[in-house]
Formats: structure tokens, C-alpha cells, sequence
């Protein structure tokens, strides 16, 4: 993963296992890699990943078991609510960028439209 130096990296790695969380590339429950495994997943100081996981434990994305590792949350309602947000995060960033060069929200729409997912 190449990091944008603008954002702080455990934000940009919330985000990573987040996304994977909403695409079922983790399964609701699957335990997630160590701290030291995704320290070399990332090449990232392993006091960082201990950060991501306690921010997603905070959020409810996650949970942590003593001696057995953290997992991906059990909640499907909790992942369908995180996706929505995600979602949501990415319109208004569309939506804003599309404002300020000067498409309107329909305009925007008809341009969806017409690409249908290509």
C-alpha cells in the first residue's frame, strides 16, 4: 500500500481494513492479523497498528478477544451501517468535486447514468 502523505497512516489503514471489512473480503467474525503481521503487511510500526485496531474496537468494527486475537464483528447490521457511511463519505466527496467544476448534482446523475457502471 503506497501512503498519502497528507492523511495520517493509521487513518489510511482503518480505511484499507474497513473497505475489506464492507466487501467481505473479512468475513464477519474472521479473526484479523496480528499486530506484528500487519506491521509487516504494511511496513508500519506495530504501536500503529495497535492504534488502528483500538480506533475500529471503539467503533464497534471490531472486537478483541484476550489471548486469541481481534476479529471482524459478528453485527451484520453494523457493517451494513458502516458501508452505508462509507458510501456516503464517497458521494459528497464526488458530489463536492463535481461542484467545483460546475456540475450541477442532475447533470452529475445523467452523467451516472450514462456510464452505468462501466
Amino acid at each position: 500500500m503506497e501512503f498519502n502523505p497528507a492523511l495520517p497512516i493509521y487513518l489510511q489503514v482503518m480505511t484499507a481494513l474497513k473497505r475489506d471489512i464492507v466487501t467481505g473480503q473479512l468475513s464477519l467474525g474472521e479473526k484479523l492479523p496480528s499486530v506484528r503481521d500487519l506491521a509487516l503487511r504494511y511496513t508500519i510500526n506495530p504501536n500503529t497498528v495497535s492504534r488502528v485496531y483500538k480506533e475500529l474496537e471503539n467503533e464497534g468494527v471490531c472486537f478483541t478477544r484476550r489471548g486469541m486475537g481481534t476479529f471482524v464483528t459478528e453485527d451484520r447490521t453494523r457493517v451494513e451501517k458502516l458501508k452505508e457511511e462509507m458510501a456516503g463519505e464517497l458521494m459528497t466527496q464526488f458530489l463536492e468535486g463535481m461542484k467545483r467544476i460546475g456540475i450541477t448534482p442532475e447533470e452529475a446523475i445523467h452523467m451516472i447514468k450514462e456510464r452505468e457502471l462501466c
